[in-house]
């Protein structure tokens, strides 16, 4: 398999009765991943995913009831977890590792506690780490990702360092390569989704598995990539666990916002495909 992410064709497989949209693509060892809060297959960077998929056989999909998948959206967090387990399982994938952003890194955090016998690895890029976080959301996201459709300036305020002339540049740069294949009209856009994603990242704030506590002696390998100044997902919020999680390692990203890996895709990808490979 040597497509890459912009010329390969979207699939369907049916799990629990409903039609779940992927698109598989690259060579080598695979990665399952877990998409942000509104994010479809094509809000993905391409020039990110393709970095990655040179090392890695990459996967891709939309959550139910989310872009070009059918059934409902769950605001169950660990039924999200296991409908990309299940595609992975459908397509005979025994042992895999997951990645995560954002909403997803949440999700990918509940795949891998509740899949330890097939999760190898896991990469966190922009998101927090489950339980209660000392670090809020700042009202900035808010303002501007609940808007029905959002334009090059608000992305540039949720996903990157809107005082960095470096990072406004990358955003337009970033954009303007998603923007070749993606359809807006698909990307979710309606309190009730809205609500399913809140209520799902609450689910992983009361953490009733205690998957924070179970980072203490967690052997699976874990990075987490975090941007200094990510409005919605704090990189503070990872220090109090770093000392009491043995098999995780964390990379701070200077001048760069909550789609850091969007921002620097081959530095990003380059840091996953190391991490990756011993």
């Amino acid at each position: 398999m040597n497509s890459s992410f912009s010329n390969s064709e979207n699939q369907s497989v049916s799990i629990s009765g409903a039609k779940i949209a992927y698109r598989s693509f690259g060579q080598g060892s695979p990665i399952l991943f877990y998409n942000r809060f509104r994010g479809i297959l094509d809000t993905w960077d391409p020039l990110f995913m393709d970095s990655l998929s040179s090392e890695h056989t990459i996967l891709l999909f939309d959550y139910p009831g989310i872009g070009d998948s059918e059934g409902e959206f769950s605001s169950d967090i660990t039924e999200m977890a296991a409908v990309g387990i299940d595609l992975m399982e459908k397509l005979g994938y025994v042992q895999f590792s997951v990645a995560g952003w954002s909403y997803g890194g949440l999700v990918a955090q509940a795949a891998l506690f509740l899949n330890k016998d097939k999760v190898q690895k896991t990469v966190l890029i922009g998101t927090n780490p489950p339980g209660i976080n000392e670090v809020s959301f700042d009202p900035a996201f808010f303002e501007r990702a609940l808007k029905p459709q959002n334009d090059l300036d608000d992305e540039t305020v949720i996903f990157f360092e809107p005082t960095s002339e470096l990072s406004r540049a990358a955003a337009e740069a970033s954009n303007e390569r998603i923007s070749k294949r993606l359809d807006r009209s698909k990307i979710p856009s309606t309190p009730d989704k809205f609500q399913h994603y809140f209520e799902g990242s609450a689910m992983m704030k009361k953490d009733e598995n205690d998957f924070r506590g179970q980072y203490k002696t967690l052997k699976i390998p874990v990075l987490v990539i975090s941007a200094d100044h990510d409005i919605s997902f704090a990189v503070e919020n990872w220090f109090p666990l770093l000392r009491n999680a043995p098999s995780m390692q964390q990379i701070i990203i200077n001048d760069s916002g909550h789609g850091l890996q969007h921002q620097h895709p081959e530095r990003i990808a380059g840091y996953i495909n190391l991490f990756l490979a011993h």
